[in-house]
């Protein structure tokens, strides 16, 4: 059956492919961002343009008599924008998935060093402050966990009215369209025969690929299950071992440099930060394991340096 579904932001990475997903199962796709970004969806979305840390902007795009089943929020990284969300949204939608992060156990990495639990956070009991400048963007990426921990603790408190969950997710892995650059900089500096300076401990952490996120989304958007829940694939990897296997794949050796406290580089960690997906499983779902997609991310970075002028190794 066709729904009426907002989804706030999904110009680029993942949101893309969750847009085309809804589109193709004929729902009805709103679209709310700055309307900064151009996206390939053609007359087949409704747009509206908005700010999303703006209460007015939000009140004047989704007035009383907005309503729809399903809302997606890509964009909700702070407790004001939580705020905002009950404030609109209470009362009137379906159901309200807000995207989080794995981040948001940051303030529990080193101390529990078994894999992280969604009650581990005790959202009751999370200190929130929407006086800090959440809307100031290097304030906002330097407390990027922080943000989303508060965030989900006022819909906990106040989303009485809101169908909400927050789909913790780990780290995405993408292929060269990932704005993030995150692995494709992991792939250059083997192909360029560099080493990785990462911590001695070299903890593990949760991963997952964009159409993971993207079936989990989808999926979760069906259910009713309420509150946070981890995502993430099975097969942990490290900053050490994601380079070992990207080596192997390239038939390159693996240079590292251990030290004391972790290194300048994506996901190296002193000690492990890895999400129990244990609540999703109860719920129905099952993930899929990285050594599935893996090897064919490190291609395509691969096949995207070779494309480059001239020679990218060094």
């Amino acid at each position: 059956m066709s729904q009426s579904i907002l989804v706030i932001g999904g110009t680029r990475y993942f949101g893309i492919r969750l847009v085309e997903r809804l589109l193709e199962a004929g729902h009805q796709v709103t679209l709310a961002t700055r309307g900064r970004a151009a996206d390939p969806f053609g007359a087949r979305v409704r747009r509206l343009r908005v700010d999303r840390r703006d209460p007015a902007s939000m009140r004047a795009a989704f007035g009383d008599e907005a309503r729809y089943d399903l809302v997606y929020d890509q964009m909700c990284y702070s407790p004001g924008d939580a705020a905002i969300a009950v404030e609109r949204f209470g009362g009137r939608v379906g159901r309200y998935l807000m995207t989080s992060t794995i981040e948001t156990y940051e303030a529990l990495h080193g101390r529990v060093l078994r894999p992280y639990l969604e009650a581990d956070l005790e959202l009751a009991a999370e200190p929130v402050d929407a006086s800090l400048p959440w809307t100031d963007p290097v304030f906002a990426e330097t407390h990027y966990g922080r943000g989303k921990r508060q965030a989900e603790a006022v819909l906990a408190r106040e989303g009485a009215d809101l169908p909400w969950a927050s789909l913790r997710v780990g780290h995405v892995l993408g292929g060269p369209e990932d704005f993030t650059g995150r692995l494709a900089r992991h792939v250059e500096r083997v192909w360029r025969g560099e080493p990785l300076h990462h911590a001695v401990a070299a903890g593990l952490s949760s991963f997952i690929d964009v159409p993971g996120v993207v079936d989990f989304m989808w999926w979760a958007g069906a259910q009713d299950f309420r509150g946070p829940v981890n995502v993430a694939a099975d097969g942990l990897l490290s900053a050490p071992l994601l380079q070992q296997r990207i080596a192997r794949r390239l038939g390159h050796e693996a240079l590292a440099r251990p030290q004391p406290t972790p290194g300048p580089t994506e996901f190296d960690y002193a000690a492990p930060h890895v999400m129990d997906t244990g609540r999703a499983r109860a719920l129905g779902w099952t993930f899929g394991h990285s050594d599935a997609w893996l090897e064919a991310l490190i291609d395509a970075h691969v096949a995207a340096l070779e494309r480059e002028p001239g020679d990218a190794r060094a």
